[in-house]
């Protein structure tokens, strides 16, 4: 892998500042570390600077990024763009109880390269745009529950974490079960959310028609990392698509990672007509965001011009001019030409990884689409989150692989899925490609796994 031209990075993941730091950080927060997604055992690597493509840890290691903040920096580390914008309207202040002209402008550019999503609102994450979506879901049509697909991440607000990680002895049998995640859940929250099947249309059909009357959202990922990073069926969108329409039930698209597949977002790849979207990630340029867009129709319930709005929204950094002026900046250089770029480049990453499985015998591949990838420790078809749903052995062998990348100076998500960003050249996804190989190849001949989903 092509490293900058002073660096030498020494021999092991983890080194001594990093472990320092993971100490003292773990006497000031519980478990060490602000998210639980950026910790992995012994403790990460602590960040002192990036660039590009690269994160310098406080170790002096460089280490190749393709989690890229989990995948939200499309451009990569210190996009100068975003950087010199921020540096220009710094000076002014950060945030004010007031609009600013830089929210219309973001606005505007989403609006612009995504026409369906006539108006837009502005949050600060993923989690809040999801959340605001299903609420006014909730309002246009009069209805409080929701359905999701097993296994989908979709943020923290509570409704969907419900079955976010069911395992094979809690998940039910032909019906999915609605499994709490977090501790204290309340027992409503299990009634008031259907979980579906991402990979049976005709059981997806059959709970929609039964429940439809009480459904105000379904919320679908058309790429959900968790449930397998793999597309969403045509037959399956059919039946979604078709319930919702007869059953007044309204479709919430979350494109908080998927809005990067394409120009205009995942909603015109799948040919969807969502009545709302979530998005987050890469519309920031790196900085907190989030929003909630769709036709103006179903945006007026957030209208407060008349008065008290029939779903109040609020937030007091939403539409902060740093964000607005980063993610302005992040898309205006994410055009039609920089997408086909990064797709293609995902697309030969993970054909090649999966010849190289197949011709070294490996019990391996890689899903994704786009520019998005994810690991599997199986040659079986992945079509959900119960196919995809690692042994004891695999999750043990992912872990290690994990770790094996990390000492080879590359990071991907704990769960060893990954994303590229636009500053990467084709020789360092070449390398990315060849040291996932290694790596993989290497802890199957330490350890190796049982080639099963269960």
């Amino acid at each position: 892998m092509v490293l900058p031209p002073t660096t030498h990075n020494q021999p092991g993941a983890l080194g001594p500042r990093s472990r320092a730091e993971f100490e003292r950080a773990k006497r000031i927060t519980p478990g060490g570390s602000m998210r639980l997604a950026s910790y992995f055992a012994p403790h990460p690597p602590f960040a002192a600077r990036g660039s590009g493509p690269w994160i310098t840890d406080v170790d002096g290691r460089h280490i190749f990024d393709c989690a890229n903040n989990f995948f939200s920096l499309i451009h990569g580390h210190a996009f100068a763009p975003v950087i010199n914008a921020l540096h220009g309207i710094l000076d002014q202040g950060t945030a004010y109880g007031v609009p600013t002209a830089h929210e219309i402008e973001l606005a505007n550019e989403i609006r612009e390269r995504s026409p369906q999503l006539e108006q837009v609102r502005f949050v600060n994450s993923g989690t809040e745009a999801v959340m605001f979506a299903i609420k006014a879901a909730r309002g246009i049509t009069g209805r409080h529950a929701i359905a999701k697909f097993e296994g989908a991440y979709h943020g923290a607000y509570d409704p969907v974490e419900i079955s976010l990680d069911p395992a094979p002895d809690t998940w039910g049998d032909h019906v999915p079960a609605s499994i709490a995640y977090a501790r204290g859940s309340p027992p409503s929250l299990l009634h008031d959310t259907l979980v579906l099947p991402f990979d049976n249309p005709t059981s997806c059909r059959q709970l929609l028609q039964e429940n439809g009357a009480r459904l105000a959202a379904v919320v679908l990922d058309p790429l959900a990392s968790r449930v397998g990073m793999v597309p969403v069926g045509r037959q399956l969108l059919e039946v979604v698509t078709d319930c919702c329409r007869k059953l007044g039930i309204l479709l919430v698209l979350d494109e908080v990672i998927s809005y990067r597949l394409g120009y205009r977002g995942a909603y015109e790849i799948f040919e969807l007509e969502p009545d709302l979207v979530a998005l987050a990630k890469i519309i920031g340029g790196g900085l907190p965001i989030g929003a909630v867009a769709g036709p103006g129709r179903h945006m007026a319930i957030f209208d407060h011009t008349n008065g008290k709005p029939a779903v109040a929204h609020g937030g007091t950094f939403s539409a902060n001019p740093l964000s607005m002026v980063a993610g302005l900046m992040t898309l205006k250089a994410y055009d039609a030409s920089a997408v086909a770029r990064l797709n293609a480049m995902g697309q030969r990453l993970r054909a090649t990884l999966n010849e190289q499985f197949l011709r070294r015998g490996l019990p391996a591949q890689v899903t994704g689409m786009g520019s998005l990838f994810r690991l599997h420790l199986t040659r079986r078809a992945i079509a959900g989150y119960r196919s995809c749903f690692p042994s004891p052995s695999q999750k043990r062998a992912l872990g290690a692989i994990h770790f094996s990348l990390l000492e080879r100076a590359f990071l991907l998500t704990p769960n060893c899925s990954g994303a590229l960003s636009t500053p990467m050249s084709e020789q360092e996804v070449e390398a990315a490609g060849a040291t996932i190989v290694e790596a993989v190849s290497d802890v199957n001949a330490k350890d190796g796994w049982s080639d099963q989903t269960s």
